[in-house]
């Protein structure tokens, strides 16, 4: 027989998967202590969790996966196979569909491109910066910049300058922050400059030795000038997402959390399991929080909070992925944060400063097996 844990180690199902697969009825363990509720496997169990591994992987509904592993014998074969090719024809289907919707909006991203009629940015910038307010500002968002080369556009962070202001942004997708700063010596249109990982933190490592900084672009080449000494490299050649429209969201619920308190309940308490084709990776940790009558955030467990009847929660739980919460309160840098939450389980989650507006993270929910 096999522990949880052990179960967990050898198939590659997550300790809370295996759980929720037990309350699904789709892989109930061989025994359950009485007195403690382990759980325990029996050997030929672990070939049914490899089973519905990969059929999750390849986004099997429950229903099906349930049918499979019940038919996973040489007697049911026929049965199996017939699910397997009926969910194959489904994903072509879909992949076939999904193809010619693209190809449609190809054809009017095609059509809305003129150059002969967009005027080209200058290109040019020059701004006058406090280096500890940049160098507080990187660190912020340095932690959603994106690495998936497919995307080489979310692979730096923006400089977005207008009038006496700059915004720093970053984001892969299933995260983003933004932090404001003043600036001074801009005195032409808006500008908007990638500027790549690598020479970002090239920067921020020469922020840390002056009061002031020199930032400049010119002809695609960016240099930071801090503590007579600069570093410089090209700007990304990418345009980045318009990331104001993603920040516009409906008014939520604001809860002022105590950060040490909140890393805790997170660092030790319960998870989830993600459903497989959700958003970002796969095989996260994903904790539901979700904000109780009295006002405090509570991280719930199996069957608390997210759409459970909990007397104590208001029915607002929210799946983030844990690591990246963790990564936008440690970026906050700060012992008490605002968090908002939207009016449903799938609108973001927003972490702010309570001292400064401008700058905040928001954070995509997370779809749960539940």
């Amino acid at each position: 027989m096999r522990s949880i844990g052990e179960m967990a180690r050898d198939s590659g199902l997550g300790v809370s998967a295996l759980r929720f697969y037990d309350r699904a009825g789709v892989l109930v363990p061989a025994r359950v202590d009485p007195v403690s509720g382990y759980r325990w496997y029996a050997p030929e169990q672990l070939d049914e969790a490899r089973v519905l591994v990969r059929l999750r992987r390849a986004g099997m509904p429950l229903a099906d996966v349930r049918l499979v592993l019940a038919g996973w014998s040489d007697t049911e074969a026929d049965l199996v196979r017939g699910l397997l090719q009926a969910h194959l024809r489904r994903l072509e289907r879909g992949l076939a569909e999904a193809r010619g919707e693209f190809s449609t909006l190809r054809a009017q991203l095609d059509h809305r491109e003129n150059p002969m009629t967009t005027a080209p940015p200058t290109g040019t910038v020059c701004l006058s910066l406090s280096a500890p307010a940049l160098a507080g500002a990187l660190d912020a968002v340095r932690f959603a910049v994106g690495a998936d080369p497919e995307l080489p556009m979310l692979g730096g962070v923006l400089f977005d300058v207008e009038d006496d202001a700059l915004r720093v942004v970053a984001t892969d997708r299933y995260r983003m922050a933004v932090a404001r700063m003043a600036c001074a010596g801009h005195r032409g249109p808006r500008e908007q400059v990638v500027v790549p990982a690598p020479l970002v933190d090239a920067m921020r490592a020469l922020l840390a030795e002056g009061e002031s900084a020199l930032f400049t672009v010119e002809d695609g080449r960016v240099t930071l000038e801090a503590a007579e000494r600069e570093v410089s490299g090209q700007r990304l050649a990418h345009d980045f997402p318009d990331y104001r429209r993603l920040v516009r969201l409906p008014a939520g619920k604001r809860v002022v959390v105590d950060v040490p308190g909140l890393r805790e309940a997170l660092e030790t308490g319960p998870v989830r399991a993600a459903e497989a084709g959700g958003s970002g990776p796969c095989a996260r940790e994903v904790s539901v929080l979700a904000t109780t009558d009295d006002g405090t955030v509570t991280v719930c467990g199996d069957g608390d909070g997210y759409g459970s009847g909990d007397g104590n929660a208001n029915g607002n739980g929210v799946g983030v992925d844990r690591g990246f919460l963790l990564d936008a309160l440690s970026a906050a840098d700060r012992d008490r944060l605002v968090l908002e939450f939207g009016p449903a389980p799938t609108a973001p989650l927003t972490i702010r400063r309570t001292d400064d507006e401008g700058t905040f993270s928001l954070l995509m929910p997370v779809r749960l097996d539940h």
